[in-house]
């Protein structure tokens, strides 16, 4: 491994704390100037337990996966595994290729906990939050994050991803995460121009939305593209940013969406059925419930 590469490796953490630090604070400034929504509950209760839950994750990851992704990068590199080994690519073209194909990982790994619905069951912790803000971008289910984990390091396993890759591709979806999810608002012709390169607030916004069809769309994360390449991009939400409703049909009692312990049994106190991936175009309205979200 170059030394520079080794070098990022031992101060993964320290870089990964400092970019989330930063963007989590210039992203609560924005909000607070210029909000996109009125928010439905205080922000310090809801910062309170979803910060709290992300540090939950973080602990449990590292205590379960100390070097998670990043490790199985720095093996595969020693032992020359993976795809990327086997082509005459330079550094920087491995680095790109690798983030670009990580980032379609998350896509297509974004679109399946939406349509398996025992992983919807984990996903809608995500989903339940009726405010959204910075914070709704690092508001997982534990054991959604595991499985994240196990997935990013078969991905970057198969592809033999070097390490700088994979720190320059969690750097950017953990800060791109919380950009889409602030609660900001951007002049709509600058947000059609950054909406080619980055998934906007605006963009994911719709995402969020109780109506199954526009939830069911804008998966991305970080780039915008395979929304658009594979048919799941939708522009504006029908009834605009400041009133459509977001969150889950049901699923509004403040235990569930507002409180640490509410959002950790979520999983396992309602039933799963109905919630499908092709569900596009029933329920525009967002009002009739489905059995899954009781």
């Amino acid at each position: 491994m170059l030394d520079w590469q080794h070098e990022l490796l031992v101060h993964e953490i320290p870089i990964r704390l400092a970019a989330f630090t930063a963007v989590l604070t210039l992203m609560a400034l924005w909000e607070t100037l210029a909000p996109r929504r009125h928010w439905h509950h205080p922000r310090p209760l809801r910062w309170l337990n979803n910060l709290g839950l992300a540090l939950l994750n973080n602990l449990l990851a590292r205590a379960l996966f100390p070097m998670a992704a990043v490790g199985v990068a720095a093996f595969t590199e020693r032992h020359g595994w993976g795809m990327l080994a086997l082509t005459s690519l330079p550094a920087w073209g491995r680095v790109i290729l690798s983030v670009v194909a990580l980032d379609l990982v998350i896509y297509l790994q974004h679109v399946m906990f939406h349509a398996l619905p025992t992983l919807w069951r984990l996903h809608r912790v995500h989903h339940a939050d009726v405010d959204f803000d910075v914070t709704t971008g690092i508001r997982f289910h534990p054991l959604e994050i595991l499985l994240s984990l196990g997935i990013k390091a078969a991905a970057v396993l198969l592809l033999g991803a070097p390490v700088a890759a994979v720190i320059v591709f969690e750097v950017l979806l953990n800060a791109t995460a919380m950009f889409n999810h602030g609660n900001v608002r951007l002049p709509r012709k600058l947000d059609r121009i950054l909406r080619w390169w980055v998934v906007t607030p605006d963009m994911h916004r719709v995402h969020h939305s109780v109506a199954d069809d526009e939830a069911n769309c804008n998966f991305g994360f970080n780039l915008p593209w395979w929304d658009r390449l594979l048919g799941t991009y939708r522009d504006q939400p029908r009834r605009g940013h400041e009133v459509m409703t977001l969150g889950i049909h049901g699923i509004r009692r403040r235990r569930h969406i507002l409180w640490l312990p509410g959002m950790l049994l979520l999983p396992f106190n309602a039933p799963v059925g109905g919630y499908v991936i092709n569900r596009r175009a029933g329920n525009p309205s967002g009002r009739r419930k489905l059995k899954a979200d009781i």
